[in-house]
């Protein structure tokens, strides 16, 4: 699928759940973000880039302790809810704009911080991305990434981007820490660091409900769970009803 259909699927299917996006407590909440809030020192200073917002719980998250919250994202229907939030939560530091994270509509050295959480898995090009946070960080800037992360063995990770196209169409690849710390490193990143690595629980009905996941897909992902050989039910922690974890993974790094 070339980038430009990949996409407009992101755009298609985020716009169609934005508003289960927005009360979604995996998204809301986490031992991950709390790590994300406290990977990087904050002096109340900053302008932030949220890289991939969705709709804002990062943003949100982060912007009672620093002076300016940019939220880009792809999807106008994810902003929306984004701006809807802070709204009500009478946030006014945050700035929601559309935007691609391959393309980012900002100078250079423009931000002290970019964030980005359980965005990266829909970039067709998570190197562009990388470069361009690299481009729009102050010198002494930092990037702090949060995303499923995939398994160096080969018959789970080929299982859970199984899972998780069935499950979303505009998925593209959950990729390993090694991957992640290889493509920040060529993107001119160092000190590239794991501060959190955890499960991240999820509850099958809400996940399939949450992306509005077609009956037949939704049956399929059963099946492979059911069938699936012992490593991957250990490594997924499967159980009888179809719950399962993903793993999960905070890294920080320094711009070069």
């Amino acid at each position: 699928m070339a980038s430009n259909d990949i996409k407009a699927a992101v755009q298609r299917q985020f716009n169609q759940v934005a508003a289960n996006y927005s009360t979604s407590s995996v998204h809301a909440k986490g031992r991950d973000l709390e790590e994300m809030l406290a990977a990087v020192p904050l002096t109340g200073q900053e302008w932030v880039l949220d890289a991939g917002c969705g709709t804002g719980h990062t943003a949100l998250a982060f912007a009672p302790q620093v002076a300016q919250v940019v939220a880009v994202d792809f999807t106008e229907g994810m902003l929306a809810q984004g701006r809807q939030l802070a709204a009500d939560r009478g946030t006014t530091n945050v700035d929601f704009r559309f935007g691609d994270v391959e393309k980012l509509p900002f100078a250079d050295a423009q931000f002290d911080l970019v964030v980005s959480r359980y965005s990266a898995h829909h970039w067709p090009h998570p190197a562009n991305a990388l470069r361009e946070f690299h481009r729009v960080l102050k010198p002494t800037g930092s990037l702090v990434l949060d995303d499923i992360v995939s398994y160096d063995d080969f018959t789970c990770d080929t299982y859970l981007q199984a899972i998780e196209l069935l499950r979303d169409p505009s998925h593209v690849r959950d990729h390993t820490i090694a991957q992640w710390t290889a493509m920040l490193t060529a993107a001119g990143f160092v000190d590239v660091t794991i501060v959190y690595s955890g499960g991240v629980a999820i509850d099958f009905a809400a996940w399939i409900a949450r992306m509005a996941t077609p009956p037949a897909n939704a049956a399929l992902i059963r099946t492979l769970f059911d069938g699936a050989p012992q490593e991957v039910k250990a490594a997924l922690q499967i159980e009888p009803n179809h719950n399962f974890t993903f793993a999960g993974a905070v890294i920080h790094a320094r711009k070069g």
